[in-house]
């Protein structure tokens, strides 16, 4: 039921040689309803004007965007990226990495990792007879990232191959700890930084997404 590592398998490398990047032969009206629930999240956080929700958000979807960008530049130049979807898994697949199912998920992770803090975002766990304890936004992140890789373990197991890890060396342990903690401590710092470092990180990731998007998609690349 899980997989743990890629096994570099000839099977493995088909699958990922057979994916179909922006097709539209498996579309069908589930993107729509996914879309909706998204913009449902947002609209209603930003009626609240709960805007640190929605930084958190931002900062999770951003720093996904940048790794789903690699990962397509990694298959381009070593012929095979660290993580796939399989065409049988989803309705369309954005980039060889990502597919709109789970591209919608993770705009919606980093909203929902900084509502599961506690409501003081400076609380500390074990912080106890001087002890300075241990930031509940590090605890959370890490958690999340489990979660996460544990997720991605059991996709990685299933029979239409949601998830495909070519490479040996990649699988649970360097998805927990290079991509998951990363995008987690993203959602759950960010929006309780000062404004003008929140901003400059937050323009400074999403317009390089922007310009690695209309450069390397119109070339090719990804």
């Amino acid at each position: 039921m899980f997989q743990f590592w890629g096994d570099g398998s000839q099977a493995a490398k088909d699958l990922v040689d057979a994916i179909m990047v922006r097709s539209t032969e498996n579309f069908n009206w589930t993107f729509i309803f996914i879309l909706a629930v998204v913009f449902y999240v947002y609209w209603s956080e930003y009626q609240k004007k709960d805007f640190k929700v929605i930084w958190a958000g931002f900062a999770l979807y951003g720093v996904h965007w940048l790794y789903e960008i690699c990962n397509a530049i990694i298959a381009h130049v070593w012929g095979y990226p660290l993580w796939s979807v399989s065409n049988e898994s989803t309705t369309f697949i954005l980039l060889i990495g990502v597919c709109w199912e789970l591209s919608m998920m993770f705009s919606l992770a980093g909203i929902i990792s900084y509502k599961m803090l506690p409501a003081d975002p400076k609380a500390r766990y074990f912080a106890k007879d001087g002890r300075k304890g241990v930031s509940a936004k590090l605890v959370g992140a890490i958690s999340m990232a489990l979660l996460f890789a544990l997720v991605e373990s059991f996709l990685a197991g299933t029979s239409n191959h949601s998830f495909i890890w070519v490479y040996k060396w990649w699988g649970v342990l360097p998805v927990f700890v290079t991509t998951y903690i990363p995008f987690f401590l993203a959602a759950n710092y960010v929006p309780d930084w000062e404004p003008k470092r929140r901003n400059r990180f937050l323009l400074g990731i999403w317009g390089a997404v922007a310009v690695l998007l209309v450069v390397l998609i119109p070339a090719g690349v990804i």
